[in-house]
Formats: structure tokens, C-alpha cells, sequence
């Protein structure tokens, strides 16, 4: 059994996939008898100033010598100075879902600021956990040793099949927080060149997800629904609790996201664990997350390429058909979150031998 101090920004109960992630993670360590002490910072980051650094301080400088803290990228990455304070008595672990400059909507300045800073993070880090092989690859970039570096991919949860949807209008279902990477401006222009396409095919888009995150995307996106026209065919549903988001899976027939980038992308797994088409991107790590066959991707901010696959998909019933056995195939395939959580465990394991070779490495 391991000790394990977990450090994220905010409450581990938000809901996107990043804090999912950690929370499954943390809750299966515990089901397996390691100890876990959650550390709850400030929700602003990763842009704080300096009394949530003081805050960040204290709180590693009350953790004991030599404990693994395991710390969410979101906070990792812009906290270069004060984990140099703590690097050689903690085992710093890194956990990095994607690198924080790949983030949708930053200026030239931010996204320059977050890569500096994490670079300079993550030369204290003993390990770094990724999410993703397509993550991992990115942080090449950052001066990461790949023998750093772990993937442990999420788990997920087997669902029962989607049973469709029980009218005639076709449910095309995107589950994400509304922020200006998850791309759902591109959707809705997609959609309307479907609709301009093919006027006679029946579809409604439903789009779950906190809505109070970007509000200058919300307000675009609010825009955008009604000049194209269709404000009959999207709703907006706002952030869901479990059931709720269960029953939009079961009477879904198509998951669509249209991504600028995903450091993995959960949704798509549960998607396929109900067998659920799939239209999305080639941003980041969903090409390695969707299986071929079981989902059509397109490049991302393309909305013409994305509304042709949303015509393929609609406007034939063999296709949609097809991507679904495959679908249901794959969801065979998925791993556990008990699987998820047990490499997490040994990727937070330290042998006797650590703390000298940690010392030669941050020397």
C-alpha cells in the first residue's frame, strides 16, 4: 500500500473530464487500501497571482519529507518557483492531462507564459503522469525524459447500448464544457450547412456541459444558434448530474465533438461504451482514443469537412449502422477504472533507491 498527497485546483467533484479523471483515479486508490489526502486549492487557476502561489507554499510546506504529491498539471505547470522549494524533499509527481498552452482562445503572451512556465515546472517533477500517448508526445517539447514519463489512460464505465432516440428527429449528442476549445461554434456552422444540404432530414442537436466557464463563447455561440436559424434544433442543456447525463447517452444515435484539442477525451470512451457513432476531430489524442471504423474525423475548425461527415452519417442509415457494430465491438476493448487506478498506483511508486537519483536529477 502507498501514501499518496494529491494536490488539484478547485473541487474534485467539477465536472469536465480532466477533474473526472482525477477524482475515479483517486476514489479507485482508495478502494484498493493506498491512502489518499486531498489538498483543494484555489479554483482560478492557472491564472493566480500571489496569494494562491502563499497558498500553494503552505500547503507542500505542511506535507512531510519524502511523500509522493501528486499535483493536477493545471496548477503544476505555473508553479515553477515554488516547487523548486519543495522538489528535493517531495517526490513531485507531474500529472498532466495536456500542456496548458495548447488551450484554445490564449494570446500570443499567455500561450508563450504557460509554455515557459511549465517547461520550467516540470524540470522538478520525479515522474509526469499522462493521460495520453498523443500528451506524452507533446511534452517532448518541455525537456520531459520519456523514462519520466507514465500514460495511464482513463478508464470507463460499461454502459448499457443506447436505445436512440424514440422520435423521428435524429439525436446527435456533444458532451463538454462550453469554452472555445471544445469547438461548438464549428459544429453549429456545420450544421447549418447540413440543414441548407439536406432540409429534409430530421435532426436535434443536444449539448451538455457547464455553461458558465467562457462566457464570451457562450455569448457567440448563443449568437451563431440564432442567426443561422437553428435555435428549434440545439439546445443548450447546461451542466448535468450523472442520471441525467446517462439518459442522454441511452437516447443518443450519434456523439459528436469537434475539439481544437484533447489531452484524451472520456467522453468519446463513454460514447463507445454505449455504441455510439462517433464524428469528430483529429485534434490531439482522439485519433489513438477512437477506434478505426467506429466514428468518422475530420481536421478541426473545418466545419465544411465536418459537415460532409455529419451528411454521411444523417442521410444514411447503413452507415450509421455500421460505425455502430463497430462501436459495440470496441466497447469490449475498454479498460476499467480498476485498471486505471492499480497503474496509477504503481506509477506512484518509489523504490528505495528514488530519493538518491532524485537528488542527482534536480542537483
Amino acid at each position: 500500500m502507498i501514501s499518496i498527497d494529491f494536490i488539484v485546483p478547485g473541487s474534485l467533484d467539477t465536472r469536465t473530464g480532466g477533474y473526472r479523471y482525477d477524482k475515479r483515479v483517486t476514489d479507485e486508490l482508495v478502494a484498493a487500501g493506498h491512502r489518499v489526502r486531498i489538498h483543494n486549492l484555489s479554483s482560478q487557476y492557472p491564472f493566480v497571482g500571489a496569494d494562491e502561489q502563499a497558498e500553494a507554499d503552505q500547503i507542500l510546506s505542511g506535507i512531510k519529507d519524502q511523500s509522493t504529491t501528486v499535483i493536477d498539471g493545471l496548477a503544476f505547470a505555473v508553479l515553477p518557483d515554488i516547487l523548486a522549494r519543495h522538489a528535493r524533499r517531495l517526490r513531485l509527481i507531474a500529472l498532466v492531462h495536456h500542456p496548458l498552452a495548447l488551450e484554445t482562445g490564449l494570446d500570443n503572451a499567455q500561450v508563450t507564459s504557460l509554455r515557459e512556465s511549465e517547461r520550467a515546472a516540470l524540470a522538478h517533477a520525479r515522474r509526469v503522469i499522462t493521460t495520453s500517448p498523443s500528451t506524452t508526445a507533446a511534452l517532448a517539447d518541455y525537456g520531459v525524459s520519456a523514462d519520466q514519463i507514465n500514460t495511464i489512460e482513463p478508464g470507463t464505465d460499461l454502459a448499457p447500448p443506447a436505445r436512440g432516440s424514440d422520435t423521428a428527429a435524429i439525436n446527435l449528442l456533444c458532451v463538454a464544457t462550453l469554452t472555445a476549445r471544445k469547438g461548438h461554434g464549428v459544429l453549429v456552422k456545420a450544421l447549418s450547412k447540413v440543414k441548407h444540404k439536406a432540409p429534409d432530414v430530421l435532426w436535434h442537436l443536444h449539448c451538455v456541459g457547464s455553461l458558465e466557464r467562457d462566457a464570451p463563447a457562450l455569448s457567440e455561440l448563443q449568437d451563431l444558434i440564432k442567426d443561422t436559424g437553428l435555435s428549434q434544433q440545439v439546445t443548450l442543456h447546461g451542466e448535468a448530474d450523472d442520471s441525467t447525463l446517462d439518459e442522454h447517452y441511452a437516447s443518443a444515435d450519434v456523439f459528436v465533438l469537434a475539439s481544437y484539442h484533447e489531452g484524451y477525451g472520456m467522453v468519446l470512451t463513454e460514447a463507445l461504451a454505449r455504441g455510439l457513432p462517433i464524428i469528430s476531430t483529429t485534434a490531439g489524442a482522439i485519433p489513438d482514443t477512437v477506434p478505426d471504423g467506429c466514428g468518422l474525423l475530420v481536421p478541426a475548425g473545418d466545419a465544411d469537412a465536418l459537415a460532409d461527415a455529419l451528411l454521411a452519417v444523417l442521410t444514411d442509415s447503413k452507415n450509421r449502422s455500421y460505425l455502430r457494430e463497430a462501436a459495440l465491438q470496441a466497447r469490449s476493448e475498454l479498460r476499467s477504472w480498476a485498471e486505471a487506478g492499480a497503474a496509477f498506483a504503481r506509477a506512484c511508486t518509489f523504490d528505495e533507491g528514488a530519493g538518491s537519483t532524485s537528488e542527482e536529477h534536480h542537483g
